[in-house]
């Protein structure tokens, strides 16, 4: 078993969320690469039952710089490897562009979820389902990389993170489920 990494994140109530980040400059410190590794060991962590009900932690595939405090255009995806458990695949984005984006939109048929968003939220979070992306790893390697599906909701997600949206904000709170009947339930 893995020590849980010492991360703080912040609540939806803290206004830095709403902080548009900045770029970052490469080659990254080796603070920020100390924080993207404990981000990524946090999500897993997260996904693992035994360690999500030891550390009592609810689980995340997704985390922003901006959810830790840090206005910094970088977040981290890890999603547990489907044909292999137990093992992960694990996203680095730095300084992300989007490049292009399907016309098709998909939502979340049970709702998305966030880190930062401790309660039940109610209605569907449209999402482009398949988008492009450029953007630079923890090398400062530059890289483009298509996603769809649900890996294409993780990317908008903490792309608008770093925009300082959440994704509560694409939902009209008086009619939640509103263009349902013209997206795909994924």
């Amino acid at each position: 078993m893995r020590e849980l990494p010492n991360i703080k994140i912040l609540d939806e109530k803290d206004k830095i969320l709403r902080t548009k980040s900045k770029d970052v400059t490469l080659p990254l410190s080796k603070e920020d690469k100390q924080l993207i590794e404990d981000a990524l060991n946090y999500l897993e962590m997260s996904q693992i039952e035994a360690e999500r009900e030891k550390h009592d932690l609810r689980p995340g595939m997704g985390l922003s710089f901006i959810q830790l405090g840090l206005p910094k255009r970088i977040f981290v995806i890890s999603e547990e490897d489907e044909e292999k458990p137990g093992t992960f695949n694990r996203y680095v984005v730095i300084n992300p562009v989007v490049l292009s984006e399907s016309e098709e939109f998909i939502y979340v048929a049970e709702g998305e979820g966030c880190l930062s968003i401790n309660r039940e939220i109610e209605g569907i979070v449209p999402r482009k389902a398949r988008i492009t992306i450029e953007a630079y790893d923890e090398n400062g390697d530059l890289f483009e990389l298509r996603v769809r599906e649900d890996m294409a909701v993780a990317f908008q997600h903490e792309l608008d993170h770093l925009d300082g949206i959440l994704c509560i904000d694409h939902i009209d709170p008086r009619n939640p489920y509103k263009f349902k009947d013209r997206m795909r339930e994924i």
